[in-house]
């Protein structure tokens, strides 16, 4: 099994470290889908992901209504074993998805730049070592992310 963090210092182009976040986070965690945020100014920009049906990959969302701008607002991972009755959830985002648990993380350089996510297809309750694993991938994305700055639309988080 390869290291995702070697793979990321590796890294030779922006779109190779898309690629080894979004398949890591969703291996890592064994999850039904991963994404990759990005924060845009006030948005989050779903840069890319891995997932066993479409998610968000390319759309913008307020970062105020969002649970990857939630996370990243409050520099803090989010558990959510049942996101119908958690009310930081939009749920006409989510609504047409598989989505039922996730988790997300932000990604900090030191301030909140992205986030990593991670879903479910049904209720599940993270475990420390899949918390764990993606907020260790998250650590190692900022300096991967530093190293082509022009992958970065925004660093300033407003809500």
């Amino acid at each position: 099994m390869s290291d995702p963090v070697l793979e990321l210092q590796r890294a030779e182009v922006l779109e190779d470290v898309h690629r080894i976040l979004r398949t890591a986070a969703r291996r890592l965690t064994r999850a039904d889908g991963a994404t990759f945020v990005l924060l845009d100014g006030d948005r989050c920009y779903y840069a890319d992901e891995d997932s066993m049906s479409p998610l968000w990959k390319g759309q913008r969302f307020p970062a105020s209504s969002c649970i990857s701008g939630w996370a990243m607002h409050h520099r803090a991972t989010v558990a959510i074993r049942d996101i119908r009755v958690d009310p930081r959830i939009p749920q006409e985002a989510y609504r047409p998805t598989f989505v039922r648990s996730l988790v997300v993380t932000p990604i900090l350089d030191p301030e909140a730049i992205g986030a990593l996510g991670a879903y479910w297809a049904t209720l599940h309750t993270a475990t420390p070592a899949e918390v764990s694993a993606l907020e260790d991938l998250a650590a190692a994305a900022a300096p991967a992310l530093a190293r082509f700055p022009e992958g970065i639309p925004s660093r300033d988080f407003t809500t």
